[in-house]
């Protein structure tokens, strides 16, 4: 009979082994949605307002989204942020309410609300106005609904129960007040200047409401007969050239301007066409170019000077119009006019003058007594009685200013035509909602003038001198002076003009990122007046009564009351309904006053959203601590709140103001549904979890555009498991912890107050991010944290003493007392960025109906008072940890040893090391043994396996028998 050895035993019953029911995978789009069942019903949002009360106030100002479609990634991309920086201030301590908003009027809603009309065939101006308001006011409120819960769903908290919108009857009361006191303050006037108009939208519309697309138009070169040249008699006969890509202005040029300084010719050339041709001296080559086309048979035209002289020697002289035998407008004479924006970098260096449809046309001739003549309708058409292509267009028809459309053929039929053709690639503006082209055209509109500084009235209206139907259009070429708002402090800075008040602002305002300043401050130095109208139906009305007689608005505090009193009582509607007469009161007649129909720029809405959310809500005089938006904002909710405080407050709306790039795909690009590229937050959502969506959010450089596609996910995905696992090891590894176990800091092993004072470091510098706002170093300081300094290190060390030391024994004691201390510390810090999986952590240790871990604030962390010293010993102790192992993996690669508990290691030590010291470092290395040498070398131990904590020890005769500590450990278990 043969002896059989007896089995080994198995001491897996007398290992501590972590234990808890938090799973490991997170299921979150699952969870998620019960966990914010639960917060509503804590009513966690006004329970923080009850328990920060009286707490220094953060408050981050919220720039409203269009209430119009599902969220997109911009969207979540921008409320996730937002989020994050509101939980971490409230985390911090601070009172940090976040009230939510939308913007509910203007052309999106409209937009949306005609699209139903057309498809049922109707047209939106045969509806009553104040049926088409409320639809408009329905449309609005469905998607306010839409998007609430779908920003709800990303974890974002907020007043959700009472968020602002600009329809609110309390809004429009307060818009309609602000108007006023830019009128009350002479901060006001109409004129007909050229705006950019959408012909399709029938509106005037903002810079920020334009976007900028390459397109190919119609490029033609055009000659003006010169008749009479007082400086140059020798030019009259010959013909000016001009260029242009705009072939639909013509019928409404009333000049040419010239450069003073530029040299120009009078050329003959080679061709059939004996005419003379005026161009600058430095353009002729290129006129030559695009000119030779029209006689095919001569191809080798050349230019011989007829005439020689600065652009100066032009001045006085006039040129008569290529439709001249029309009459009327057509017959006046079309004088030169010194232009300082003429140059010789395109064209002929003669330009043509339209002020109906230019900026530089317009104020060129303005001061020659030069005024628009409107000749094109807001449709685009030119009008029906304009003797030239009345009635026709449109002017954005490709095919109506091609080459071979109707103004080519008729200037071509006259001789006037140069050269055309359909090839001229170029950046032109577009509306973003229609992207359809944009023009400028000249109409009266509301401004609210960059430059007045001095006191006079309120400004006056005076009629232009316009051709036919349209003469009687209003006119205010020169606005006059304006006295500051009362309450502006123009002593300290550049002065009393909107424009510097709002430039000494900019200056006193944190941007974020820096190079944000000088991208607001160059849009507000050059940017033109405020064009503050509108001619649409749905939003705040102009609500002004001007004088028929002396075309003056009326300037009456008590009448501007009961205004602001009906919008108070029946929203904007109360413009629209008949009581005029009583809203002017005894004092006027309704007969004598035009009532402005015109309706407020939506930015002008979203400018004042400071005064009736964060004054309205905590105090006037309070502004935002911080604005948050995209990066397009500067020409948007930022500059039009800022010159909306500045011209009623003289200051800024906000302390500081953080702009965010745009999310794109996974290429870098744009998101366009042509594209097929568009990345849905919400099947993100549905998918993976909203934590998953936060945490890309905040692992992006976000202060530059931002990429998002599979790969980026995945990323983010890996990321937030290894943060989750962390979570769920000290979970198992604190079960069962108390009080009674804790152990005081100064009894600790010095690898745990190692540990405490690294915390110490990364709490500081997570403090330093969260409050400049750098959440993408924020999370990377979290996740490094937990993965290399707690994961791949402490947790690696100390997993013996957690599962094979006895629960007395002081150092498994103060393992889990570090262990406590870290759990505490990183589930704060967590929390602002995974607010949904933070909580499901906490309410895993800490179960309570009536808890939440957004309750909690900042961390107060033991210290440790020889932390430096230790830092500095373990630095080196971690550096030579990571070349022992490197020292290793190739004996584990070759199966010499199966794991780093077989090693014993050798080390560069120039003394012996103690005894302690020795088994210090074989526990940190998690090795059989350290010995002092020369250098780094790795050797298979002799020692024997004990078989309960599986580490090779001297102690061990046998494999399989227990080490002292292990015995001692089974015999009292």
């Amino acid at each position: 009979m043969t002896d059989t050895p007896a089995p080994a035993r198995d001491y897996r019953d007398t290992v501590f082994l972590p234990k808890t029911d938090f799973p490991m995978k997170a299921g979150l789009a699952a969870k998620e949605p019960a966990i914010l069942e639960r917060w509503a019903k804590l009513g966690i949002y006004d329970r923080l307002r009850e328990q920060r009360l009286g707490r220094e106030r953060f408050i981050l100002h919220d720039g409203p989204p269009y209430a119009n479609g599902d969220i997109h990634m911009g969207h979540a991309m921008n409320k996730v942020l937002k989020d994050i920086i509101v939980r971490s201030q409230s985390l911090m301590g601070k009172d940090a309410p976040y009230v939510p908003g939308w913007d509910c009027h203007g052309l999106p809603i409209e937009w949306k609300v005609e699209e139903a009309y057309r498809a049922k065939k109707l047209n939106k101006d045969d509806v009553p106005v104040d049926q088409f308001r409320a639809e408009c006011r329905a449309y609005a409120e469905k998607w306010v609904a839409v998007q609430k819960g779908e920003f709800e769903r990303l974890g974002v908290m907020g007043d959700w129960a009472d968020p602002y919108l600009t329809m609110k009857y309390e809004a429009e009361a307060t818009i309609v007040g602000e108007l006023l006191k830019f009128a009350e303050s002479g901060q006001l006037y109409r004129g007909a200047k050229p705006v950019m108009w959408s012909p399709v939208e029938k509106t005037a519309l903002a810079e920020a409401e334009v976007e900028y697309e390459d397109i190919v138009s119609t490029q033609i070169d055009v000659a003006f007969e010169i008749v009479d040249a007082p400086n140059a008699p020798e030019l009259v006969g010959a013909h000016a050239v001009i260029w242009t890509t705009t072939p639909w202005t013509i019928p409404v040029n009333q000049a040419l301007s010239y450069g003073p300084e530029i040299n120009y010719v009078a050329v003959k050339i080679s061709h059939e066409d004996d005419r003379t041709f005026l161009v600058a001296e430095a353009l002729v080559q290129t006129f030559i170019q695009r000119f030779k086309p029209v006689d095919l048979e001569n191809t080798g035209a050349t230019a011989g000077i007829f005439w020689e002289g600065k652009g100066s020697q032009l001045e006085g002289a006039t040129a008569r119009h290529p439709m001249h035998a029309l009459g009327g407008f057509f017959a006046k004479p079309r004088p030169f006019l010194p232009g300082s924006f003429v140059t010789t970098d395109a064209g002929t260096g003669l330009v043509h003058m339209s002020p109906d449809h230019g900026e530089d046309d317009f104020e060129l001739c303005k001061q020659y007594g030069i005024d628009p003549v409107f000749a094109v309708d807001g449709a685009g058409m030119y009008r029906a009685d304009w003797a030239w292509l009345g009635g026709q267009g449109s002017v954005i028809n490709k095919k109506f200013v091609a080459a071979d459309g109707q103004i080519c053929t008729d200037l071509r039929a006259t001789g006037a035509l140069l050269a055309a053709s359909d090839d001229f690639k170029h950046s032109y503006p577009h509306s973003w909602r229609s992207k359809a082209k944009v023009i400028f055209r000249a109409t009266p509109q509301w401004f609210i003038p960059m430059d007045r500084s001095d006191t006079e009235s309120p400004s006056r209206l005076r009629e232009g001198s316009g051709e036919g139907s349209a003469a009687n259009a209003a006119l205010d070429a020169s606005p006059p002076p304006t006295p500051p708002a009362s309450g502006r402090g123009a002593e300290d800075g550049n002065g009393a003009t909107l424009r510097e008040i709002a430039l000494d602002a900019i200056a006193a305002t944190t941007w974020i990122p820096a190079r944000a300043e000088n991208r607001i401050t160059s849009m507000v130095q050059g940017r033109p007046d405020w064009v503050i109208s509108r001619q649409r139906a749905w939003g705040v009305p102009i609500a002004l009564f001007v004088d028929r007689a002396t075309g003056q608005y009326l300037n009456d505090p008590a009448v501007n009351a009961r205004i602001v009193e009906a919008f108070r009582e029946n929203g904007a509607d109360a413009w629209y309904a008949d009581g005029h007469q009583a809203l002017l009161g005894p004092d006027y007649n309704l007969a004598d006053y035009e009532v402005v129909k015109d309706i407020l720029d939506v930015w002008f809405d979203s400018g004042c959203t400071h005064v009736f959310t964060v004054e309205a809500r905590y105090g006037e005089g309070t502004r935002a601590n911080l604005y948050l938006e995209g990066s397009d904002q500067h020409r948007g909710w930022f500059q039009s709140s800022l010159l909306e405080s500045c011209g009623t407050r003289g200051r800024a709306p906000y302390d500081a103001v953080l702009t965010h790039g745009f999310a794109l795909d996974g290429q870098g690009r744009k998101m366009s549904k042509s594209l097929g590229n568009v990345v849905d937050p919400l099947k993100i959502i549905g998918e993976s979890g909203a934590d998953i969506l936060r945490m890309w959010v905040a692992s992006t450089d976000y202060f530059d555009d931002v990429k998002i596609g599979k790969e980026v996910l995945a990323t983010a995905s890996d990321a937030y498991r290894k943060l989750r696992n962390t979570f769920r090891y000290m979970l198992g590894a604190l079960e069962g912890f108390d009080d009674s176990e804790r152990v005081a800091v100064s009894d600790m092993p010095e690898l745990e107050r190692y540990v405490l004072h690294r915390l110490g470091m990364i709490d500081t510098e997570l403090r330093q991010a969260a409050e400049s706002y750098e959440f993408n170093r924020y999370t990377r300081l979290l996740t490094d944290f937990a993965n290399e300094d707690l994961s791949a290190f402490f947790f690696d060390i100390r997993k013996d003493s957690l599962y094979c030391d006895a629960t007395g024994d002081v150092k498994r004691r103060a393992y889990r007392t570090v262990l406590d201390v870290l759990f505490h510390a990183l589930v704060r810090y967590a929390a602002p960025v995974l607010c949904f999986t933070a909580e499901e952590v906490w309410q895993s240790r800490f179960p309570n109906d009536d808890s939440s871990v957004h309750y909690l604030e900042w961390p107060s962390l033991p210290e440790v008072e020889d932390g430096v010293a230790i830092g500095k010993k373990w630095t080196q102790i971690r550096a030579l940890r990571e070349t022992v192992t490197e020292a290793i993996e190739p004996m584990r690669r070759e199966k010499t040893v199966r794991s780093s508990l077989e090693a014993e290691v050798t080390i560069r030590s120039v003394s012996p090391l103690a005894p302690n010291e020795a088994a210090e470092l074989a526990e940190a290395f998690i090795v059989a043994k350290v010995t002092p040498g020369d250098s780094v070398t790795v050797t298979r131990t002799d020692f024997h396996k004990c078989g309960r904590c599986w580490r090779h020890l001297p102690e061990v005769t046998v494999d399989g028998e227990l080490c002292d500590r292990c015995e001692g450990v089974v015999a009292h278990a």
